[in-house]
C-alpha cells in the first residue's frame, strides 16, 4: 500500500516514515505544499497531511482536491488542538485528524482504520473515454469496439490516465505513479511510451484522445 505523507519538519517525516515502512506500507514524502498538492493527485490509499506547510497549507490542499473528485482518505496532523482547528479541517475534506505531539501506535491505529474504511468504497472496474473502454478487471482495452492489445505498462498508463480524465498530468507525476520512480530529468521513458499508446488507440481513429499540455505533460480527453 503507497501512502503519502506531506510534512515539512524533517524530523517527523524521518519518525513517521520509519515507523510506516516498518509495517509494510510505502511512503512518499512532500516538504511544501504545492509538492504535495501535485503528489497528492496520485494514486495512493492515504494520505498524511500537515496542517501548516510552506507554499500551501494543508487545508488548502485537503480542500483543493476535494474540489477536483479526489476522494483518497486524508489524516491530517496539527500542533493546534482548538475545536475551530479540527472543524475547519473537517470541513475542508479531512478524514481524520491527530493533534501533535502523538504516539505511532495511535498514527497507526488511525492509518489502519482510514485504510480499512477505503476497502469497502466501490470503485469503478471500467473506464471510458468517448468510445474508449479499459476494464480493470478482465484487462481488456477497446475503442469503437475494437479490441486493443497493451503491455503492461501501458495498460498501467493508460489506467493512470484513464482514471483522471480531462486532467492535465505532468510527466513527474505519470514516471511515480506508474514507474515508481522519482524525477529524473534526464529519462523520457513517460514521451515514449505516450508515443506507444497513441499509436495503439488514436492511430486510425478520431477524435485523438491523448493530448498534451504546454510544459507540464499530458492528459485524456474526448
Amino acid at each position: 500500500m503507497r501512502l503519502l505523507l506531506i510534512e515539512d519538519d524533517d524530523r517527523i517525516t524521518q519518525f513517521i516514515k520509519r515507523g510506516l515502512e516498518a509495517e509494510g506500507y510505502q511512503v512518499d514524502t512532500a516538504a511544501t505544499g504545492p509538492q504535495g498538492l501535485e503528489l497528492g493527485r496520485g494514486n495512493y490509499g492515504l494520505l498524511i497531511l500537515d496542517f501548516l506547510l510552506p507554499g500551501l497549507t494543508g487545508k488548502d490542499i485537503c480542500q483543493t482536491l476535494r474540489q477536483e473528485g479526489i476522494h483518497t482518505p486524508i489524516l491530517m496532523l496539527t500542533a493546534r488542538d482548538t475545536l475551530e482547528d479540527k472543524v475547519e479541517g473537517l470541513k475542508r475534506g479531512a478524514d481524520d485528524y491527530l493533534t501533535k505531539p502523538f504516539a505511532f501506535e495511535e498514527l497507526l491505529a488511525r492509518v489502519q482504520a482510514l485504510l480499512r474504511r477505503g476497502i469497502y468504497q466501490e470503485t469503478p472496474t471500467t473506464l471510458q473515454v468517448g468510445d474508449l473502454c479499459l476494464n480493470k478487471d478482465t484487462r481488456e482495452v477497446t475503442r469503437a469496439q475494437q479490441s486493443i492489445a497493451l503491455t503492461a505498462k501501458e495498460f498501467a498508463l493508460l489506467e493512470y490516465l484513464m482514471s483522471r480524465p480531462n486532467r492535465p498530468l505532468s510527466r513527474t507525476m505519470i514516471l511515480e505513479q506508474v514507474w515508481g520512480q522519482h524525477h529524473d530529468p534526464g529519462t523520457n521513458v513517460v514521451d515514449v511510451y505516450i508515443r506507444y499508446l497513441r499509436n495503439k488507440i488514436d492511430k486510425g481513429f478520431s477524435p485523438k484522445l491523448i493530448q498534451t499540455v504546454r510544459d507540464i505533460g499530458y492528459k485524456i480527453s474526448d
